[in-house]
């Protein structure tokens, strides 16, 4: 096995979380229709858990079939709020309904990475973190959005915690590289066990 690492994601934090914790990883995005592979999923009955999975899973077997000496990392974050799937915003108008669906309310974020080497996956970990959002006020919600726009626009729940996201919760159970989308810990672990990391 060679030691080439592969994240196949177009997460810039995904990529830096790895290499702060000093893992040489290329990055290669997969072209995927993931609004296609959901709609199926979820037409079917699919969990939020089963969809993150499948996602991540999608993403490792799209660059590791053209690259099978590598280990491939792809992954997947999911919002389950009360079983339901919630979606990056489409627009400021969707912000300010999805924050005011979960104002005062908990929601789950599930990070699933999934390893691919060699023609098949060889490891998947799904990290849990459960966040309680505050009450927030509806001034609140349109001055929020509309300052921070430029960066929720892409992040499902419409924040992040990293910045002025963290004011929207009382509470917050869980790995915090969970909640940025990698569980950094687990993966850290599983990369040592095999040799591919020293430890």
């Amino acid at each position: 096995m060679s030691g080439r690492i592969i994240l196949a994601s177009g997460s810039e934090i995904r990529a830096t979380l790895l290499r702060n914790a000093g893992v040489a990883v290329e990055v290669l995005v997969p072209r995927l229709d993931e609004d296609a592979i959901r709609a199926a999923m979820l037409a079917d009955g699919a969990s939020p858990r089963d969809l993150a999975d499948a996602l991540a899973e999608n993403k490792a077997r799209k660059i590791g079939l053209k690259h099978p000496d590598a280990l491939v990392i792809g992954c997947d974050q999911i919002l389950d709020f009360g079983g339901n799937c919630l979606s990056k915003p489409a627009d400021q108008q969707d912000a300010r309904a999805q924050l005011r669906a979960m104002s005062g309310q908990r929601h789950s974020l599930l990070s699933a990475v999934v390893i691919w080497h060699e023609g098949a996956s060889v490891w998947r970990h799904i990290g849990q973190a459960r966040l309680q959002m505050r009450e927030i006020s509806e001034p609140y919600i349109d001055d929020y959005v509309e300052r921070n726009w430029d960066s929720i626009r892409h992040a499902v729940g419409c924040y992040k915690l990293e910045e002025e996201g963290v004011r929207l919760f009382s509470r917050i159970d869980g790995d915090y590289f969970t909640v940025l989308g990698l569980p950094l810990v687990d993966l850290l672990g599983y990369l040592t066990v095999r040799g591919v990391l020293p430890g």
